[in-house]
């Protein structure tokens, strides 16, 4: 299956993407080499490969749940663009 302009348009436009001539070749360039590379995975045999639902960890590597301080509020609120009072501020919206 060949990778079109039309098809990365249509890619571009769903992921809300604004790109330019150059970027559009290049993505469907580099679109198409990733299907090539499913394509040749799809080809390998794997009859004898059990299906995997979910891969088992024996023992996550994580640190033991101790309480320890926290960070001082006046700390984390050092480096925030903005506060009020003791919490950080957000904008409402996202093109504030």
């Amino acid at each position: 299956m060949a990778i079109t302009r039309e098809t990365v348009l249509h890619i571009a436009k769903l992921a809300r993407l604004e790109l330019s001539g150059p970027e559009i070749d290049r993505m469907q360039h580099d679109l198409g080499k990733i299907l090539d590379y499913v394509k040749l995975l799809s080809e390998l045999d794997t009859t004898d490969v059990p299906e995997t639902a979910q891969v088992a960890v024996e023992s996550a590597p994580f640190r033991p749940d101790e309480p320890q301080p926290s960070l001082p509020n006046d700390a984390a609120l050092r480096e925030a663009p903005r506060h009020t009072g003791p919490a950080f501020a957000v904008p409402a919206f996202v093109d504030e």
